[in-house]
């Protein structure tokens, strides 16, 4: 961890971390330390709520509900991933900007090689359209 990680403060949280090896360790970090800094810098998200959600470290937005769930994790052939809400329209108006720049899973997650860092530019706007998703769809209804 570096010293701009946010503390945990779910010790079950911490615990799965740190079982996940280097170097994808090192990635799901650097997912990590993106979704609290864009968190704080969008309007309208407030507090993140980290937990566990199917073993994996997910992102919550329980005091706005702004947003829908966020997880990191291990897909099975390797590496590591972030993973959207397949029902949502989050990961496929991702890949309409980026069709050809991500290793897309359906509409459910993007996966990256263990030894390459995640782009922080381009992921900001899926964490943040991720942690707006409601909070969006409500203002496109009215």
């Amino acid at each position: 961890m570096s010293r701009n990680d946010p503390p945990f403060a779910d010790p079950a949280v911490a615990a799965c971390f740190q079982a996940v090896p280097e170097p994808a360790r090192s990635g799901m970090l650097a997912l990590r330390r993106l979704i609290f800094e864009t968190a704080a810098e969008t309007p309208g998200v407030g507090a993140l709520q980290e937990t566990l959600k199917w073993g994996q470290p997910a992102y919550l937005t329980p005091e706005t509900k702004s947003g829908s769930t966020i997880r990191i994790g291990l897909p099975k052939q390797g590496g590591y991933a972030i993973y959207a809400h397949c029902q949502t329209s989050i990961i496929p108006d991702f890949r309409s900007l980026f069709p050809d720049d991500f290793a897309f899973e359906g509409n459910r997650a993007i996966h990256f090689p263990d030894d390459v860092p995640p782009p922080a530019e381009p992921l900001r706007l899926l964490i943040r359209n991720a942690l707006t998703y409601h909070l969006r769809r409500k203002q496109g209804a009215a």
